[in-house]
């Protein structure tokens, strides 16, 4: 009989204990041996809990009980989590979590203690929640060089961006809504809607693609608080719909770009038609072409089932899973990994008239006149040409409210 230890019994710590509960047989069958929790690590008191007596809190009753081989880190965080799934895997139990945080900062250290002592460090709900992304990107694509990552993998915005087209609400009403629903924070929303949470996501699809530690901190990451109703309004005669997109570019030269932010994304190409809570992830490989990974992103149970698969993972695998998950550590660089290759841009500016945003812009068109300014569409420009001309919009008293970024009509 495999034993393990939850730490933390949130919405994910609870729902890898449910999902051990109610599919104990299939789970016992795919592991090959029975599987039972024999610790659950949390501060709270859970008394009145049914599994009462699985409750402690001292981390260290785990780490002295030679029984323990798994170890589920649903804590989140770095405080706490970091040192506690450090020390587990340097006791050599395998450790599986769904801390995206975590795994994006201190990813090549755990995985070289896992290789180190001989365990396995397992994150596949990290990224995708219930939908399987890590896994196969690292087996299934293993025969292929990976050039492109980009995805919509944050559910809450994803769900706000399609209100605000279905519904005609504006920002604030589309959180409002979200925070009601759970499925952003009432205190603190800032994860989701300025983007972390998707940067997080994509440093950890970076780091697997490119085979060395990608940091958050390197990654240009920009939210959606700054899209209006008149945004929306204006992708849509443009063709196009508003999704916040975390994607990653690989160079021949092995340059690396990377970023998060709110695009224009046409309804031809294949991450459009991704709506509510739903995350999608378009991976483009040499050999294989394009594929999609498609699901609910987060969620108690889906997020647990991805947990409990890489539990069962660990128990019949161990060490070996990392012949193929790993990288390599690497110091942060220097400044942003921003994509020098041009694009269509969709510019709102405020304070300027529409002739003079054409006179700086340069070729494009006018996509919208309102009472201060105008929307443009700018049909070329390069990162670096943007940013000169939003400061030539101030020079002449404007300012530039907004800037999105269009993906190419076929992806």
């Amino acid at each position: 009989m495999a034993k393990i230890a939850i730490l933390g019994f949130g919405t994910v710590g609870s729902g890898v204990y449910e999902v051990l509960c109610r599919n104990a047989a299939g789970v016992s069958r795919r592991a090959g041996e029975p599987v039972e929790v024999k610790y659950i690590l949390d501060p709270k008191d859970f008394s009145a809990h049914p599994a009462a007596n699985l409750f402690i809190k001292n981390f260290d009753t785990i780490l002295e009980d030679p029984e323990i081989r798994v170890v589920v880190e649903t804590i989140g965080g770095t405080r706490f989590a970091y040192p506690y799934v450090k020390a587990c895997l340097e006791s050599g139990r395998s450790v599986c979590t769904s801390n995206k945080e975590m795994v994006a900062t201190y990813g090549a250290e755990l995985l070289a203690l896992a290789k180190a002592h001989n365990c396995a460090f397992l994150f596949e709900a990290s990224v995708g929640g219930g939908t399987p992304i890590i896994t196969p990107m690292h087996q299934c694509l293993a025969a292929n060089v990976i050039t492109e990552v980009e995805g919509i993998v944050n559910g809450t915005t994803n769900f706000m961006l399609t209100k605000m087209v279905r519904e005609n609400l504006g920002f604030d009403e589309a959180l409002k809504i979200a925070q009601e629903l759970g499925y952003a924070e009432t205190k603190d929303p800032g994860d989701d809607v300025d983007g972390r949470d998707a940067c997080r996501k994509i440093a950890i699809l970076s780091s697997l693609v490119c085979g060395h530690q990608i940091y958050p901190q390197n990654i240009p990451t920009r939210g959606i608080r700054d899209i209006t109703v008149a945004d929306v309004a204006a992708a849509e005669r443009l063709n196009c719909v508003i999704k916040l997109i975390a994607w990653m570019k690989r160079g021949n030269d092995g340059s690396v770009a990377a970023g998060v932010e709110p695009c224009l994304v046409p309804k031809s190409h294949q991450l459009a038609g991704v709506d509510d809570v739903f995350n999608a992830v378009l991976v483009k490989g040499d050999m294989l072409g394009d594929v999609v990974f498609y699901g609910k992103g987060a969620g108690k149970l889906p997020t647990a089932s991805a947990v409990v698969a890489d539990v069962v993972d660990a128990l019949k695998n161990g060490s070996k899973v990392h012949d193929s998950l790993f990288w390599q550590p690497a110091e942060p660089v220097e400044g942003m990994l921003t994509d020098p290759a041009p694009a269509a841009y969709y510019v709102r500016a405020a304070g300027v008239a529409p002739a003079v945003v054409e006179a700086i812009y340069g070729r494009g068109r006018v996509v919208d006149e309102h009472f201060d300014g105008c929307s443009y569409l700018v049909e070329q420009a390069d990162a670096k040409a943007m940013a000169e001309a939003a400061r030539k919009v101030e020079t002449v008293g404007g300012s530039v409210k907004l800037v999105l970024k269009k993906l190419p009509e076929e992806a």
